[in-house]
């Protein structure tokens, strides 16, 4: 696990935050967006989770530096939200909580929309064949 070298020196030692928490706080503040329907985290990680293991950190890459972060989010978008303004918003969300929890400048927030849910498709019945008109 590397760590970030030096990130602050206090009177009593020195703060380092490992990349697995900006990838953790990346990950649960781009939930939180509405419009988002989940993380995607892959093959491997779809497999990881189905076997009872929750993944915080799901679909979310990071490159940490000494004083700034950048972060690439992959995810899935539910159907009917306009997908610019969600991806604005997570952009926005994920800046947010990485600068106030860490301290670190966020340089870059890259959002990737991997697919689209729909969450309320409507199956047709097989049997009653689709009627047309009245």
């Amino acid at each position: 696990m590397e760590m970030i070298a030096d990130y602050e020196k206090t009177d009593l030692g020195r703060i380092e935050i490992a990349p697995e928490v900006i990838e953790v706080i990346t990950g649960l503040a781009a939930s939180e967006v509405e419009g988002v329907a989940h993380m995607s985290g892959g093959f491997v990680g779809d497999i990881a989770e189905r076997l009872g293991r929750k993944n915080l950190a799901k679909g979310v890459k990071v490159e940490v530096g000494k004083k700034e972060a950048a972060v690439d989010v992959y995810l899935i978008v539910e159907y009917g939200y306009k997908i610019p303004e969600v991806a604005r918003n997570i952009q926005d969300n994920v800046r947010n909580a990485i600068e106030n929890m860490t301290g670190l400048r966020v340089v870059e927030v890259n959002v990737h929309i991997v697919d689209v849910e729909f969450k309320n498709e409507r199956k047709l019945d097989v049997e009653e064949p689709h009627q047309r008109v009245r």
